[in-house]
């Protein structure tokens, strides 16, 4: 396949767009966009990467839960005690999770958040595949990002798998990806952005590689209880 750093490698199809702006995230509204991506720069956990990257995995943060926002940074303080890391860094990523939190709630709508703060050392969601929610946020904080292909390509990485050879925008790390799952737009229409966006997390089993990827979801079935 061909891996690409440029968004423009997926997006002349539609439906993605970026930006160096915060404000591109609530470009997901638009019927239009099935994804928007916020290119982040000078985020403040990269000046503490080096920590995050050399903490073993079995000491990096992984943790669910469902809260309300104004009680996220209590809900996320346990999920980070087990950091092996300067307190900045967990500071560094508490702050993040609630400011995201609070940018996706802007946009998505609703009280409560469905955080999971996960720590991925396999092949888990290595299959291209539709998410079957209305809006997820994510972003990786250490390791390869999540990978995405475009509308154009769709059918035919959902088809070939690790067959496929075609065009694929790897998301750059701290990036934050706002995007569509399967359904989102009501009646949808087969093909169009509201049908949902094609990512898959990256193979990495056999690598040595960890990831620690951050997912904001609306609260479901699947969801855990509610902290309290």
């Amino acid at each position: 396949m061909r891996l690409a750093s440029s968004v423009a490698t997926v997006s002349a199809g539609g439906g993605i767009v970026d930006d160096v702006a915060p404000a591109v995230l609530s470009r997901v509204a638009d019927p239009a966009v099935g994804l928007a991506l916020w290119r982040r720069a000078g985020h403040p956990c990269a000046e503490l990467g080096p920590w995050l990257d050399a903490l073993a995995p079995d000491r990096l943060p992984h943790g669910r839960f469902l809260a309300r926002l104004p009680d996220v940074a209590a809900a996320l303080a346990p999920v980070l005690e087990g950091m092996d890391a300067p307190s900045a860094l967990a500071a560094a990523v508490a702050t993040d999770v609630v400011d995201l939190s609070h940018r996706f709630l802007e946009i998505a709508g609703g009280d409560w958040v469905d955080v999971r703060l996960e720590t991925v050392t396999n092949d888990a969601c290595w299959k291209f595949h539709r998410d079957h929610v209305p809006l997820r946020l994510i972003t990786t904080y250490r390791g390869p990002g999540t990978q995405v292909v475009a509308p154009i390509d769709a059918d035919r990485a959902l088809a070939e798998q690790r067959r496929y050879r075609g065009p694929l925008f790897q998301m750059p790390r701290y990036a934050v990806a706002l995007f569509k799952g399967h359904g989102a737009g009501g009646q949808v229409r087969v093909g169009s952005p509201d049908e949902g966006v094609v990512h898959r997390s990256p193979p990495i089993a056999g690598t040595g590689q960890a990831r620690l990827v951050l997912c904001l979801n609306l609260p479901s079935a699947a969801s855990p209880e509610a902290w309290s």
